[in-house]
């Protein structure tokens, strides 16, 4: 018998919220379009905030490394960093985030007399890796090379014609050290500055030791300049393409590896590994740490702060700015879904009265209130939020022309969060509808 009441008061309790409801289905509405409009809102600045500055951290990472690794010359030999160090540092890059890499070994040239830095390299990684770099052409391949803009402007080359390259060893190097076409030192073979680790200011050099000197060729007993400079024998390669970045790759001759172990007759490790990492701040810090730390691998790792710097800031200043936006939109919801409960209790001024004169208890009248709220905040959020997805989906592919998968977490989150603040929005009028004297009401009615 006991249980007859207790589903009586709770059979009672939901009619009437029900008919509350749907008696005032014009505030009903205003309360559930308030609450919607939040959700949409917020959901949409939520979503973009977390997924655009991850996609504008992986397009960044487009535009170079922010990561190089240089070897430690300990005995004066180079042997540059071989196959298994490239390996092993890349698996401990890639454990604080996915990473794109490429090696390079730089080598002194010439090409019509004149010196030059060759790169020898693997075209694919260095096409991934780089994927600002403005290539006419084709990337370099077996017997064709690819040249700087300021290479094929010095040498009146075009793409299809032919170079020859000889290769200056050391030993002709570091008698008569010169300056590259970029204005940087080389000499001992193989010193070079590294593309986008030269731009950053960080990491000018290769890591590479240098032997010669930036002054012009000395002259020998007779006063002239010694003849093997200019020889202008060598190895013919094809111009298949040129890269046009406005930077330092502009004075540099790209090769395959291959065919640089061919001019050189050596085969060495990289002077220079580039990495785009993934990882950001404290991880991209420690990375480098912890490469550093480990002195019998004989390579040393340095960010490239330029870049790392900028991607942070503007990251940063991103996520400040939606979260702001956020906040302000909180507030407008909190003061809307408040301002429509307010006008429905103080329509209800009679109601309440009755009620509490009849013998309603306060919690009672506050419990209906703040379901009625909750109902609106959760149908409210359940439209804003599919609103929402759908807003923050078109942002997304027109604006940053990325594509945007739901996030089911953050979207039942969404709803949630409309429910509560339908409720929180509820307390102060709720609070001013107890304070109702019935005899008050009912005397005016």
């Amino acid at each position: 018998m006991a249980g007859k009441p207790m589903t009586s008061n709770t059979r009672m309790f939901f009619k009437m919220l029900w008919g509350a409801v749907f008696r005032r289905r014009s505030r009903a509405i205003m309360a559930v379009i308030a609450s919607m409009v939040g959700a949409a809102t917020l959901f949409c600045l939520t979503a973009i905030c977390i997924a655009v500055p991850q996609q504008m951290n992986d397009e960044m990472r487009s535009y170079g490394a922010n990561l190089i690794v240089t070897p430690i010359e300990t005995d004066g030999h180079k042997t540059g960093i071989d196959e298994a160090m490239v390996d092993h540092t890349t698996e401990m890059v890639r454990a604080r985030g996915n990473a794109r890499y490429a090696t390079y070994r730089y080598e002194n040239v010439r090409v019509n007399a004149a010196p030059y830095v060759m790169a020898g390299v693997d075209p694919t990684q260095v096409r991934n890796l780089n994927h600002h770099w403005s290539v006419d052409g084709d990337w370099p391949s077996s017997g064709s090379v690819l040249i700087g803009r300021d290479v094929a402007d010095a040498l009146g080359a075009e793409i299809g014609s032919s170079i020859t390259i000889g290769y200056r060893s050391s030993d002709n190097a570091s008698t008569s050290g010169s300056t590259g076409a970029a204005g940087s030192t080389v000499s001992g073979g193989a010193s070079a500055t590294s593309g986008d680790a030269a731009q950053s200011g960080d990491a000018a050099q290769s890591g590479q030791a240098q032997s010669g000197s930036s002054a012009p060729a000395a002259p020998n007993e007779s006063g002239r300049v010694s003849s093997d400079i200019m020889e202008t024998n060598g190895t013919e390669f094809r111009v298949g393409g040129i890269v046009d970045t406005g930077g330092n790759e502009d004075s540099i001759i790209y090769a395959t590896l291959n065919d640089v172990q061919k001019l050189t007759g050596t085969k060495r490790g990289a002077d220079v590994i580039e990495y785009s990492s993934a990882a950001t701040g404290d991880d991209l810090t420690q990375t480098v740490t912890s490469i550093n730390d480990m002195t019998s691998m004989h390579v040393k790792a340095q960010q490239v702060t330029k870049i790392t710097s900028s991607d942070t800031r503007i990251i940063t200043m991103l996520q400040t700015l939606f979260w702001i936006v956020s906040l302000v939109v909180l507030v407008l919801t909190l003061v809307g879904v408040s301002t429509t409960i307010s006008s429905i209790v103080s329509q209800r001024g009679y109601e309440i009265g009755l009620r509490k004169a009849l013998g309603a208890s306060s919690s009672s009248i506050g419990l209906e209130f703040y379901m009625e709220s909750a109902f609106y905040g959760l149908i409210g959020g359940l439209i804003g939020t599919a609103a929402g997805y759908g807003l923050a989906h078109v942002l997304t592919t027109v604006v940053f022309n990325r594509t945007l998968s739901l996030n089911w977490p953050l979207a039942i989150g969404s709803v949630i969060l409309s429910a509560l603040i339908a409720v929180l929005a509820s307390i102060p009028p709720v609070h001013r509808a107890n304070r109702i004297d019935p005899a008050v009401v009912l005397r005016e009615e």
